[in-house]
């Protein structure tokens, strides 16, 4: 295995637990979101404003590709980017992919309420229908971690454990 995959939804700690990991095993960490705002010279709200979900998704699938190609990285993928089969296939392919998981009130508390700067985060009802449909593409991924309760410490702790009995 070349990589480690965080994937799941907005607010699991994709970000936050993706850095630490990276820097306890010494590998690099690519956040997607961050360099599909880079290759676009837009942030992603402006993308979804001026562009739509589905040109974003596209500059999504592509920059996962290319991202998949590397080796040695901890990739945090936004939420909606595993949904794309080519992407899960890719990425599984070449890593180990993790989803994951916490319970809508703990992403609610994470994410501050507003979601401000999500432009798929409206309200409480939203994100619960949001989180809804996408349960059956994060279910089926193979390795499941949930985060609700836990430290960004103690789930990279998890994971480093994890990588290391599978490297």
């Amino acid at each position: 295995m070349r990589n480690i995959v965080l994937a799941g939804f907005m607010g699991v700690g994709k970000t936050t637990v993706g850095r630490i990991v990276a820097e306890r095993l010494g590998m690099t960490f690519v956040e997607t979101d961050a360099l599909i705002e880079a290759a676009d010279g837009r942030t992603i709200p402006q993308i979804f404003a001026q562009s739509g979900e589905a040109a974003f998704r596209e500059l999504e699938a592509t920059i996962c590709r290319r991202v998949a190609e590397g080796s040695g990285q901890v990739i945090a993928l936004g939420g909606g980017a595993i949904l794309n089969e080519e992407t899960r296939r890719l990425l599984a392919e070449g890593g180990l992919l993790i989803c994951l998981t916490c319970d809508l009130e703990e992403i609610i508390r994470r994410v501050g309420g507003d979601g401000s700067g999500r432009p798929l985060f409206r309200d409480r009802e939203a994100v619960a229908r949001l989180l809804a449909g996408r349960l059956p593409v994060y279910n089926s991924l193979p390795v499941q971690m949930d985060t609700t309760g836990l430290t960004p410490e103690q789930v990279a702790e998890e994971i480093v454990n994890l990588w290391l009995q599978h490297s």
